[in-house]
């Protein structure tokens, strides 16, 4: 939001007023702000780092993360169940009030991001039968299980070949970036253990599965969030994978398949901002029109710097989408969920990352409050 100059003077001039003349370190507001109400927004900080511990729980607690996306342990030691039962659910719930934090989205042990070749139950994204049908109801029970446990959501990735990057590169400070550039991308193998996967064969396992879990998300009430494919590939495809959710165009068509108010998006920003040519023009209208529609249920609050085939993961504040305005935007069209830091940059001080998302909920934090008092 452009500040007028003589605001700007004027503000900033009371505030060094006040620091020479030994104030208070709490200064005044703007008189503008002064004069208008506080209007705060349903938007919430969030997180969905893992894991969800008592130790990191309270690392999320320490910074003001009131409302998370968790994931439960599953005490099945051979791995054959991918649903957590209620007692472990309500388990992983009871730890995290005890730090003061709401779950508001569940993790599950399948339809993840991971690449397909990695992949522990890969049967409904390879079509599978009958196990694809095992893993659906394993689907289903960890909705049963959410409602019955006052978990309102779950979020999930119809992908096949996992989180694409060609690289990294020096950030500021001694942060490394992460890097994607289609034309420098060399897969290891030219197919997965898939094989070749065009747009009609993925649209029939993307249907297949919501004809059977969409249903049962309106029985249960729980919101299902799919996380877009991140990033997009030309339409002739990548490693024979032609990635249907990784265009804008396409997540429009996902969400006309079975309408229902419980069926949207897990929206990543980072990640529709890939799928952009100029995203620092053009997000802000698909923010409006999955948001007008109410298919955001869960926010990736991040930015790059770039576009479509060619960009850089980056710290919120220094890529090419306005954040302010992103923000004003989810609060135009009512979103009312998590806003969540998303693929931090690292450095050898910092492998985990822990520092830098401790700045991203800072800055969240910063602008969620902000825009309370904005014009």
């Amino acid at each position: 939001m452009a500040m007028n100059r003589r605001r700007f003077l004027t503000t900033s001039g009371s505030a060094a007023l006040a620091l020479t003349s030994g104030a208070s370190a709490s200064l005044p507001l703007p008189a503008a702000a002064q004069n208008r109400p506080r209007q705060p927004s349903q938007l919430k900080l969030g997180c969905q780092s893992a894991p969800t511990t008592d130790e990191h729980l309270g690392y999320l607690a320490r910074y003001g993360v009131r409302h998370i996306c968790g994931y439960p342990r599953i005490g099945d030691p051979g791995g054959n169940r991918v649903y957590p039962t209620v007692d472990e659910l309500s388990s992983m719930r009871d730890l995290a009030e005890k730090h003061r934090i709401e779950i508001l989205c569940v993790g599950p042990h399948i339809l993840e991001s991971s690449y397909i070749n990695n992949e522990k139950h890969p049967a409904i994204m390879l079509a599978q039968s009958p196990e694809r049908d095992r893993d659906i109801e394993g689907f289903q029970n960890l909705i049963r299980n959410c409602a019955r446990t006052g978990l309102p959501s779950i979020k999930y990735n119809m992908s096949i070949l996992g989180v694409l990057r060609s690289g990294t590169q020096p950030g500021r400070g001694d942060e490394l970036d992460k890097v994607w550039k289609l034309s420098e991308a060399h897969p290891d193998t030219p197919l997965t253990i898939a094989g070749p996967v065009d747009a009609d064969a993925f649209w029939e396992r993307i249907t297949y599965f919501l004809d059977r879990v969409v249903p049962v998300a309106n029985e249960y009430k729980i919101r299902l969030a799919c996380h877009p494919q991140d990033p997009g590939v030309p339409p002739e495809g990548y490693q024979g994978v032609d990635r249907v959710l990784g265009t804008v165009d396409g997540l429009k068509r996902f969400i006309t398949i079975r309408e229902s108010s419980y069926h949207g998006l897990n929206f990543c920003q980072g990640t529709v901002s890939e799928m952009l040519a100029d995203p620092k023009e053009q997000i802000y209208d698909v923010i409006r029109y999955f948001g007008e529609r109410n298919k955001i249920f869960n926010v990736h609050f991040r930015n790059i710097r770039g576009h479509r085939n060619d960009f850089v993961e980056v710290f919120p504040d220094e890529g090419d989408v306005d954040m302010v305005r992103a923000l004003h935007v989810y609060r135009e069209v009512g979103y009312q969920y998590m806003l969540m830091p998303d693929h931090v940059p690292t450095a050898a001080l910092d492998p985990h990352g822990l520092q830098s998302f401790a700045f991203c909920y800072g800055y969240i934090r910063g602008l969620m409050q902000s825009a309370d008092y904005a014009v």
